[in-house]
């Protein structure tokens, strides 16, 4: 008989997981805690390694339909505006990498994956589910929620973000500790192109490197739109738990500093400018911090991280499938082993981002001869100091 998995968490991590697992004849119900099923509009770059697993999920058209497809990324210095380094997208990424880098509208695939868990119709989406306890017995599994309501299954899947309760349930010595709120503040923003100067409009992505910050910029739903995002070391604003802080042009400046014209201009020309404060984890240390009997963890729950290598949503999607592929057509009897393999198949790749991650925040924020030796490691070698094989190709 298919397993019968609760999923806490509606987001995009936890929906790729309830799609995977419906598409093997596994039940999933997803617990959502808001009061319906929906994302924050801000961008979402998926490198080769994440549309190749949403193709395997018969996503691909669909993917394609809501996605931007930049033709290259281009890196500038924040203060000069001059380029550093180029590598191509578009057809070179596929061609390379079999599967297209795309830029997407976090909404969109959001709506995409939930469409396509909606259409499978194989387990139950519930909303305003505030899950605060996690009870787990020999082959069951009861969620409890703050308005005294429960459900029983045979697994639990967290996917409850960087603050995850479910977490907590695990058998690891990190299971419990809080998040490290790094010190860095993201501003994000997003317009339609229709309405910049075409001189501000863009095909391809571009990031900006100054010391102590740095700014991207790319297309989303399919051109029409750009989302610009700033990220810099500054005094956390708000509750750390809330990324949908309002922001403004005065106070990212202010934690900017002087930056080129064009940059300048750029941000100056974005409307509705909102804040949140960023938080990881220490790299994950081994398969005990990714699951435990029947409870796992995929996503930001598991093995959160800065945003410095844009994999937090293709690590998502990447857990998503192997999960279902770990349990294939087992019953609720094999989940503990199936949950097992797998921790053990995805904990060293995600602790390989997690890190990489860090290391490439220190490099884009760099100061004095550490930012001299960037730039002309990056005029020097350009694409190949740009591409990732161990991760794209992955």
């Amino acid at each position: 008989m298919p397993a019968h998995i609760l999923v806490a968490g509606g987001g995009i991590g936890g929906l790729a997981v309830a799609l995977a697992l419906s598409r093997r004849r596994h039940r999933a119900d997803v617990f959502e805690q808001a009061a319906a099923f929906g994302e924050i509009g801000a961008g979402v770059q998926l490198g080769p390694n994440a549309t190749r697993r949403l193709q395997q999920l018969d996503l691909g058209s669909g993917l394609a339909a809501i996605a931007a497809r930049p033709d290259a990324l281009a890196v500038h210095s924040a203060g000069s505006g001059s380029e550093l380094a180029r590598m191509p997208l578009g057809d070179a990424m596929q061609q390379r990498y079999g599967a297209p880098y795309f830029c997407v509208h976090r909404a969109d695939l959001h709506g995409l994956l939930l469409d396509a868990v909606r259409a499978r119709g194989t387990g139950t989406l519930v909303t305003a589910a505030h899950i605060t306890q996690v009870e787990t017995s020999d082959d069951l599994v009861c969620l409890s929620s703050t308005d005294a309501r429960a459900w029983e299954g045979e697994a639990v899947v967290g996917a409850d973000g960087l603050w995850s309760m479910v977490r907590q349930q695990l058998d690891s010595a990190s299971a419990a500790q809080p998040p490290r709120v790094t010190g860095h503040t993201a501003w994000r923003a997003m317009a339609e192109q229709a309405r910049l100067p075409a001189a501000l409009r863009r095909g391809q992505v571009d990031v900006w490197l100054g010391p102590r910050l740095h700014a991207v910029a790319y297309p989303v739903r399919g051109g029409d739109w750009l989302n610009v995002v700033v990220i810099a070391e500054s005094a956390p604003a708000g509750d750390a738990r809330d990324w949908d802080q309002a922001g403004s042009i005065a106070a990212l400046k202010q934690a900017m500093g002087r930056s080129c014209a064009g940059l300048q201009a750029l941000l100056d020309a974005m409307p509705g400018w909102r804040a949140w404060s960023l938080g990881d984890r220490a790299p994950l240390s081994g398969a005990a911090d990714m699951a435990h009997e029947r409870i796992a963890l995929v996503g930001d729950a598991a093995h959160p991280m800065v945003p410095y290598l844009a994999q937090g949503a293709g690590m998502a999607i990447e857990d998503a499938v192997a999960l279902a592929d770990a349990l294939g057509d087992g019953s609720a009897a094999d989940v503990p082993a199936a949950f097992a393999r797998y921790a053990e198949a995805r904990w060293a790749r995600n602790a390989q981002v997690q890190a990489r991650a860090r290391r490439n925040g220190e490099i884009f924020h760099a100061t004095g001869a550490m930012r001299l030796g960037r730039d002309m490691a990056m005029r020097l070698l350009g694409a190949k100091l740009l591409d990732q094989p161990w991760l794209y190709g992955g």
